[in-house]
């Protein structure tokens, strides 16, 4: 863990070290939080199951950006549907209205950055909010 203005030291992080949370057809694995970046962004691993809706229609002060590692990532940015296959790169400036699903037949994976840090904060009411409201099929 670092301190706001002093030097950070290296870090590895191995996968079951990173913090889980488990949003039914949906899950996240945040590896490298505001704790461990100096609060400058937080890097997070998303998962969602075959045929999955997405969270639905919303916007964030902080920028999000998308890496598709796996399967085709179905994102709305500002109203307009579009298909991001693996290897695509999503920006979703702070304030832009924003949904994600996976249409597809396997599960879809991206990488997540959030800049600055401190969206990973709000996980834990997440994940209480998607045990209310489960996510529906795409």
């Amino acid at each position: 863990m670092s301190v706001p203005g002093q030097p950070r030291t290296p870090l590895v992080i191995r996968p079951e070290q990173a913090r889980q949370y488990d949003m039914g057809r949906m899950r996240a694995s945040f590896h490298a939080d505001g704790a461990e970046t100096d609060h400058r962004y937080a890097l997070s691993e998303w998962w969602l199951e075959p045929h999955t809706g997405g969270p639905g229609v919303h916007a964030h002060g902080d920028d999000h950006i998308f890496y598709v590692i796996a399967g085709t990532l179905t994102i709305c940015l500002d109203g307009v549907w579009s298909e991001a296959p693996r290897g695509s790169f999503i920006l979703i400036p702070g304030g832009t209205l924003h949904d994600f699903e996976n249409r597809g037949t396997a599960p879809c994976g991206f990488i997540n950055i959030n800049v600055p840090a401190g969206f990973e904060q709000k996980m834990p009411e997440l994940v209480e909010w998607f045990a209310e409201h489960p996510l529906s099929d795409a």
